[in-house]
């Protein structure tokens, strides 16, 4: 019998993607059209559970005993010290990993959009439906524990729901995400960290590595925008020579010693009990790359 559970999963992303654009390409030209004559006003509404497929899994995840316990464990490890080259620290397993810890919670988890490959590559058109895609859930703690916080990251689940992919330090990814308004989407550059939002197709930056990606501009279309990201990363895409020499992060700029610290991640092993701190995404890249030759 073949197997069609992917096809459906795929199928099913796949509408919801397109769902949540529809809704941006919409409102925005609805916002477009009052200004040349009148209309109905469009009613708010919540823009997180209608545009991200199983959100009630995905509640359910941050919610859940074991991502606490996964977070309360990343909280009691120290953040690495020694850069990107340090040693990979193992937490150890404790039955109360919560325990004297200051009480949190863990927020509802917001969309994490990025920029596509096709986008990137200039074979995809420059329009909301192509340039963006949901990759991941993330979510950020109610407070600070022992002046740190921290976003729980999660991965769509093969047949259906969402998983604990990363904890990761610092809460900058929930807060630009969660930025994101009726009408409008917000997405990140992650190879230089931008975070940027789109009104129909104009892109503007929220944070300093975004107006940097955009040479300096309070704003962008998103056809010159795909220009800017075609000329930093088109020949960097998986397969091509700069990603088989060993450089799979693709393009990135310098970035300051606090950057590092923030990228440090708590990755979630098969069976969801095993845990490792490393010190950043690239020494992660560099053993795995280095074990599969």
């Amino acid at each position: 019998m073949r197997d069609t559970s992917g096809t459906t999963m795929s199928s099913k992303r796949a509408a919801s993607r397109f769902s949540r654009l529809s809704i941006v390409i919409a409102l925005s030209a609805s916002a477009l059209l009052s200004a040349v004559g009148p209309t109905h006003a469009v009613p708010a509404k919540d823009p997180l559970p209608a545009d991200i497929p199983d959100y009630q899994a995905a509640l359910d995840a941050v919610k859940s005993v074991d991502v606490r316990n996964a977070v309360c464990r990343f909280l009691r490890t120290p953040v690495p010290t020694g850069g990107a080259g340090g040693p990979v620290e193992t937490i150890p397993e404790t039955t109360e990993p919560c325990q004297g810890l200051p009480v949190f919670t863990i927020k509802d988890p917001v969309a994490r959009n990025e920029i596509t490959p096709g986008f990137v590559a200039g074979t995809a058109q420059p329009l909301p439906i192509e340039a963006v895609k949901l990759t991941q859930l993330v979510s950020s703690l109610s407070t600070t524990v022992n002046g740190r916080n921290a976003t729980v990251m999660l991965a769509p689940t093969q047949g259906g729901g969402w998983h604990l992919a990363a904890v990761r330090d610092g809460d900058s990814d929930a807060a630009y995400a969660g930025k994101a308004t009726v009408g409008t989407l917000v997405f990140t550059e992650p190879q230089i960290r931008g975070w940027y939002q789109l009104k129909l197709t104009t892109v503007e930056p929220l944070n300093d590595q975004a107006r940097q990606g955009l040479g300096g501009q309070a704003s962008a279309s998103l056809s010159d925008y795909q220009k800017l990201v075609k000329a930093r990363y088109a020949d960097k895409l998986p397969g091509s020579q700069y990603d088989t020499k060993g450089y799979s992060s693709g393009y990135s700029v310098q970035r300051k010693a606090d950057d590092a610290s923030s990228s440090t991640l708590l990755l979630a092993g098969g069976s969801g009990t095993a845990l490792a701190l490393a010190a950043g995404a690239a020494v992660l890249r560099r053993r795995r790359r280095a074990s599969t030759r």
